[in-house]
C-alpha cells in the first residue's frame, strides 16, 4: 500500500510540473520554459535547414538540436499519458489514457515525433513521414495555456461553429457554380487554359477569395464580364465569415458585461461545488436537503449533462452543484485574513490541527494552486499556499478581505 500511495504521489507531482506550473512551483515554472524553448528551437531548426548555405555550414548543429528537441517531444508525451489518469480521475486508468491519446492536443503531441522515427522502419515513407513534421507547429497551441485570454477565441468559433460552416458551404457551392459557368465561358478562347472544369474551379477560388493570382483569367467579353461580378461576390463572401467572428465577439463579451451587470444589481453569488461519496448530500433528494431561505440549488451537472434540478432529483456522488444565494444586504462586515505561505514561514509543513494559534483564529479556507482545499485538520500546508482565516490578532503578512 506504501509502494502505491508513494507512486501515486510522484505521478501527481510529475503532474504538476508538466502542466502550467504557478510562479512559486520552480520545477513547473522550469518545465514550460524548457518545453517552449524546445517548440522555438525545433521550428527554428525546421526553418534554417531550408537555407542551402545555412545547411551546409551549419546542418551537423541543427540536426543535433533536432535529435534533442524530439526525443524530449517523446518523453514529454510518454509522461501526458502516464499522468493522464490524475488529469482524468473521473476515468479508468486504461480510458484516461485513451482520452488524452484520441484529443487533439494528444494527436498534436504524438506527430511532434513519431514521423521523426518512422523512417528508421519504414524507409520508403520518409517523404510523406517529413510532411508530418510540420504538425509540431500545433504544439504553440500550449502558449493558449498561459493566457486566459486567448481561449475567447477558441469559444467564439465553438459558439458560432454552425453558421461559420452555413457561410463556407455558400462559398463552396458559389465557387463550384462560377467555376463551370466560367469554364463554359472560356474553354473554346483558352482551350490550354480553361481544360477542365478544375481550372475553372482554381479560377474561381482565387477570385471569390480576393487572392488574384493572375495566372488564371478570362480575356473573351463576356467571360470579363462574368468575372467582375463574381468578384464582387467575393468580397462578400470574405465578408461573411469575418461578420460571423466579429459578432461573436460582441455577442461574448455583452454577456459578460451583462452577466456582471446583473449580479451585481441583484447581488446573488453563485458557488460551485462536486459531491463525493463521503458527502451527507450523496444519495438524498433537493427537497430533503433541507437548504435555509435564500439558498437554492440553481443547476446539476451530471456526466457532461445539465440535470434540471427539482425537488424529487436525487443527488450522487460526482454530481456538481451551482449554488445561488443572496447576500445579507446589511452594513456589517466581517473582516478576513489572507495570508501567503512564505519559504521562511513557520506553517510550511504542519498540519491545521498542530498549528499554534489562539482559539480565536479560524482557518476558513485553503487555497492551492488554482483549488480550494477545505481546512480540515489533517490538512498539511505547502510553501505558496494562501490561507484564509478569521482571527482577531494582527498578523504582520496578511492582507484584510471585508466580506
Amino acid at each position: 500500500m506504501a509502494d502505491k500511495s508513494t507512486w501515486l504521489a510522484r505521478r501527481k507531482r510529475v503532474c504538476e510540473i508538466i502542466e502550467v506550473g504557478y510562479d512559486r512551483d520552480w520545477a513547473s515554472r522550469l518545465y514550460d520554459i524548457v518545453n517552449a524553448l524546445a517548440i522555438v528551437v525545433n521550428l527554428a531548426a525546421s526553418i534554417l535547414y531550408t537555407f542551402d548555405q545555412v545547411c551546409v555550414q551549419w546542418g551537423w548543429l541543427l540536426l543535433t538540436l533536432e535529435q534533442i528537441t524530439v526525443a524530449f517531444f517523446a518523453a514529454d508525451y510518454c509522461l501526458r499519458i502516464w499522468t493522464a489518469p490524475v488529469r482524468l480521475p473521473k476515468l479508468s486508468q486504461p480510458r484516461a489514457m485513451l482520452k488524452y491519446s484520441l484529443s487533439f492536443s494528444g494527436l498534436v503531441d504524438l506527430l511532434s515525433f513519431l514521423p521523426y522515427y518512422l523512417p528508421v522502419f519504414f524507409p520508403a515513407g520518409a517523404v510523406a513521414f517529413r510532411m508530418f513534421r510540420v504538425v509540431r507547429i500545433f504544439r504553440l497551441f500550449r502558449i493558449n495555456a498561459y493566457y486566459d485570454s486567448l481561449n475567447v477565441i477558441t469559444e467564439v468559433i465553438a459558439s458560432k461553429r454552425q453558421q461559420l460552416m452555413s457561410s463556407v458551404f455558400i462559398i463552396l457551392i458559389l465557387m463550384l457554380a462560377s467555376s463551370l459557368c466560367m469554364y463554359s465561358l472560356e474553354h473554346e478562347a483558352q482551350p490550354d487554359v480553361f481544360t477542365n472544369a478544375f481550372s475553372g474551379i482554381w479560377w474561381s477560388m482565387s477570385t471569390l477569395l480576393t487572392v488574384g493570382y493572375g495566372d488564371i483569367y478570362p480575356i473573351t467579353a463576356m467571360g470579363k464580364l462574368f468575372g467582375i461580378g463574381i468578384a464582387f461576390l467575393g468580397v462578400g463572401m470574405v465578408a461573411i465569415p469575418t461578420g460571423i467572428i466579429s459578432a461573436g465577439f460582441v455577442d461574448q463579451y455583452s454577456r459578460i458585461k451583462r452577466l456582471s451587470e446583473y449580479a451585481h444589481e441583484t447581488d446573488i453569488h453563485f458557488i460551485k461545488i462536486s459531491l463525493t461519496e463521503k458527502d451527507p448530500w450523496a444519495g438524498r433528494t433537493i427537497v430533503e436537503l433541507g437548504l435555509p431561505a435564500g439558498v437554492i440549488v440553481a443547476a446539476i451537472r451530471r456526466d457532461e449533462k445539465i440535470v434540471v434540478p427539482r425537488g424529487n432529483v436525487e443527488l450522487r456522488a460526482g454530481d456538481t452543484l451551482v449554488l445561488g444565494a443572496k447576500s445579507l444586504g446589511d452594513d456589517k462586515h466581517i473582516d478576513l485574513k489572507e495570508m501567503v505561505l512564505r519559504h521562511q514561514n513557520p506553517w510550511n509543513g504542519q498540519r491545521i490541527r498542530d498549528l499554534d494559534i489562539s482559539r480565536q483564529t479560524i482557518i476558513v479556507m485553503v487555497r492551492r494552486k488554482g483549488n480550494v482545499l477545505i481546512p480540515n485538520g489533517d490538512l498539511v500546508l505547502k510553501e505558496g499556499d494562501s490561507i484564509i482565516l478569521y482571527t482577531q490578532s494582527h498578523l504582520r503578512e496578511a492582507s484584510t478581505i471585508e466580506v
